[in-house]
């Protein structure tokens, strides 16, 4: 950007005069890439409310099928009439990659914010990118969802150099990504925590939820929320649940989400407390997501490893309490014995945290948990993203 001051993100009184084309690069309505479409969404309505052009260019082909392992890649949900989404970028097809690179070129944004979740990508978005940088204008600021992937496939670091190359600056949304990250480039980095989830409507009453759900609102529930894969270590909260101490405290499990592995691998699991789990394996659409979060006392991730996880963001917006693992960034955002519990990745520390949630309440949680989500607006977020593209 040759002239800061003549760019509305530097200068706030110039935003009805001239406005700064920004093109967000990402999965979008109508996929359904878990929270990273929604995020993409939020973030352009946030973009176009500080008065930018925003458009998201999204994929024809997100995955070939064999990567992946839900049951539709698609959503039925009416797409958001506020925002420009142009469902073109075929990730297997190089043809492809070449004329988007071309055609984003010749548009010539002032920022494309891309998001990097997969090195499978690489390839793709490091050719597309490739071609952008070749207007001599564009500065392309990456969001770094991981570095290093949860599950390992050949080919991961190469496709990862290849994409690193033309960025010129990376947001990281825990700071286990940013020194993944370190091994890789020392170009301008910074974290900033994920900001909040908070279009998923307004809260509703457990009695509601529980209404909705059909569930018995006297009873107390945690709550396992979004895409089942082995990282997310479902099976050791299952494990926990088998804790005499939580029987006898008549906890009970929902579990919301899609399996993105084999569900029989469960199965001896759910058999040993099946009427103890209320299942609910189906996609979960935006519009319902606040029942699950209504009808649960208490929002538990058992992950095995994460880097950050945008289920801690549903839950603040709803100002639900939380178990966390010590595991990637999960605890730099939820502090032990204010909003909920840290406990070591196992079945037994995580049983003795929910026991310790329901027998000793944390004084002041409430106030607590409305102090702690102040901390991640998005007004927040994008002034660190935009003062990167400086």
């Amino acid at each position: 950007m040759a002239n800061p001051n003549k760019n509305p993100e530097f200068d706030c009184q110039n935003q009805h005069t001239h406005h700064s084309k920004i093109i967000i690069i990402g999965s979008a309505h109508p996929l359904r890439g878990g929270g990273i479409a929604t995020f993409n969404e939020r973030m352009a309505e946030v973009l176009q409310q500080q008065g930018y052009d925003v458009i998201i260019y999204s994929f024809s082909l997100q995955y070939p099928s064999f990567l992946f392992p839900g049951k539709s890649q698609f959503t039925d949900e009416p797409a958001p009439s506020n925002l420009n989404i142009r469902s073109v970028i075929n990730s297997i097809n190089p043809f492809n990659w070449l004329w988007i690179g071309k055609e984003l070129k010749k548009l010539k944004p002032d920022v494309v914010i891309v998001r990097y979740w997969l090195p499978f990508m690489g390839p793709c978005l490091g050719t597309i990118l490739r071609s952008v940088k070749k207007n001599k204008h564009t500065k392309i600021i990456c969001i770094a969802d991981n570095i290093i992937p949860h599950e390992h496939r050949p080919g991961d670091k190469l496709f990862t150099q290849y994409f690193i190359k033309p960025v010129d600056a990376f947001v990281s949304m825990s700071r286990d990504v940013l020194k993944d990250l370190k091994t890789f480039t020392d170009k301008p980095s910074a974290y900033t925590p994920h900001p909040l989830y908070d279009n998923y409507g307004e809260p509703v009453s457990k009695q509601e939820a529980c209404t909705k759900l059909r569930l018995d609102a006297e009873k107390k529930y945690l709550l396992f929320f979004g895409f089942i894969r082995k990282y997310k270590g479902l099976d050791l909260l299952l494990e926990a649940l088998k804790d005499d101490r939580l029987k006898q405290l008549g906890i009970e499990l929902i579990i919301a989400g899609e399996f993105y592995e084999n569900p029989h691998e469960y199965d001896a699991q759910f058999q040993a407390i099946s009427n103890r789990v209320k299942m609910f394996t189906q996609f979960i659409p935006n519009d319902e997501v606040r029942y699950y979060f209504g009808a649960a006392d208490l929002v538990v991730q058992p992950y095995r490893t994460a880097t950050q996880s945008g289920i801690t963001q549903v839950a603040y917006h709803f100002e639900k309490p939380m178990i966390v693992t010590r595991v990637g960034g999960l605890q730099e955002v939820v502090p032990d014995g204010k909003v909920g519990f840290v406990a070591e990745p196992n079945a037994s520390s995580i049983a003795d945290a929910i026991v310790q949630f329901f027998e000793n309440p944390i004084p002041q949680i409430e106030e607590n948990m409305a102090l702690e989500k102040k901390k991640y607006s998005w007004e927040v977020f994008i002034e660190q993203l935009m003062s990167l593209a400086q």
